[in-house]
């Protein structure tokens, strides 16, 4: 069914490349994995023209979400999920190029497109630009890159004013617990960021980070996972040993701030 689904939207004239990306792209899903599909689109889709396609596939459709990219979010007929994601691949190429070559950092997920880009399964490429993008960026994790994201992770959650974990600090104060939880979540995008970073690896994204972590990165902090789990079993229910937890983990983190894994030849 999927396999019609993507051969349709290949025929419009405005695709030029489908790629599908998480889980169904590797090997580690089941018959129950959603599916996480990218349309390279060289002009707008009338939601008309999806619609009508995904209609004959789809049991419940979202046409022309704006949440995050501009995606339609689907239920197909099998009860499986679906989210079509349509992206110009020159704005795409901009932003991973941006982090890859450029090497800027950002405030979390810095390298999460990269991943995207690298670990997705091309399934329809008409002029093969995808592939070629691909190709572009089988690089190895760019040294200077992945000093900057140590160096601006180190900083929001430690060293400068606004740092996380001080907010978090002055929001345990105020009893202002949906604070907590936000700046909490800002903390642990930059400190997986740093993580990532420091292991040379690629951001996976937002699921799974614990797991995937213990299996990606050679150099954890020590009592890695317990100490996250001290954290969130206390935000809500003990807030006031919050700073401590912070401080737990960061000290672990400092611990193997100057470790360099060894480089190796391609990523991996």
């Amino acid at each position: 069914m999927v396999n019609q689904l993507f051969a349709e939207l290949a025929a419009l004239p405005q695709v030029e490349a489908i790629a599908l990306g998480g889980s169904r792209a590797g090997t580690h899903y089941d018959e129950k994995s959603d599916y996480d599909v990218y349309l390279y689109i060289t002009a707008p889709v009338e939601e008309a023209v999806r619609q009508e396609i995904l209609s004959k596939y789809c049991s419940y459709m979202e046409i022309g979400n704006h949440f995050w990219e501009y995606e339609d979010n689907c239920t197909l007929k099998n009860g499986i999920d679906i989210d079509i994601l349509y992206r110009n691949l020159e704005d795409f190429t901009a932003d991973v190029a941006d982090v890859v070559e450029q090497c800027h950092a950002r405030n979390g997920y810095t390298t999460c497109m990269w991943h995207n880009l690298r670990t997705c399964k091309v399934l329809y490429d008409e002029a093969d630009r995808l592939t070629a993008l691909k190709q572009r960026f089988d690089v190895p994790y760019p040294e200077q890159l992945r000093d900057n994201i140590l160096d601006r992770s180190w900083k929001l959650l430690h060293e400068a004013m606004p740092a996380y974990a001080l907010q978090i600090q002055k929001a345990v104060k105020r009893r202002d617990l949906v604070s907590v939880n936000h700046r909490t979540a800002a903390f642990l995008e930059a400190y997986f960021d740093f993580l990532f970073a420091l292991n040379r690896q690629t951001h996976p994204g937002e699921k799974r980070l614990v797991p995937l972590a213990k299996a990606q990165c050679a150099v954890l902090p020590e009592r890695f996972e317990e100490n996250l789990n001290a954290l969130f079993a206390h935000m809500f229910t003990k807030p006031d040993a919050v700073p401590e937890d912070l401080e737990r983990i960061l000290k672990a983190l400092a611990k193997i701030r100057v470790t360099i894994p060894p480089q190796p030849e391609t990523i991996k």
